[in-house]
């Protein structure tokens, strides 16, 4: 039995602090993500694959999957 995936992960920006609640792609990572409050783009931080492996309170799914997406 697999453990089940979670799609939801609250992102915080580092430069504002806004957090927002956002839907992961399942079967991708996510490079890129601008700040619904400043406007910010945000980019993973070196050695993570995706923005809410840097910024998010959960893994991307492929990272929960242990699929090596980077």
């Amino acid at each position: 039995m697999s453990k089940a995936i979670i799609v939801a992960s609250i992102i915080t920006c580092p430069h504002c602090a806004h957090q927002a609640t956002e839907i992961m792609p399942e079967n991708a990572c996510q490079y890129f993500y601008v700040c619904t409050f400043c406007g910010e783009m945000l980019k993973p931080k070196p050695g993570d694959c995706c923005v809410f492996c840097s910024y998010g309170t959960v893994p991307c799914p492929p990272m929960q999957q242990g699929i090596d997406c980077c």
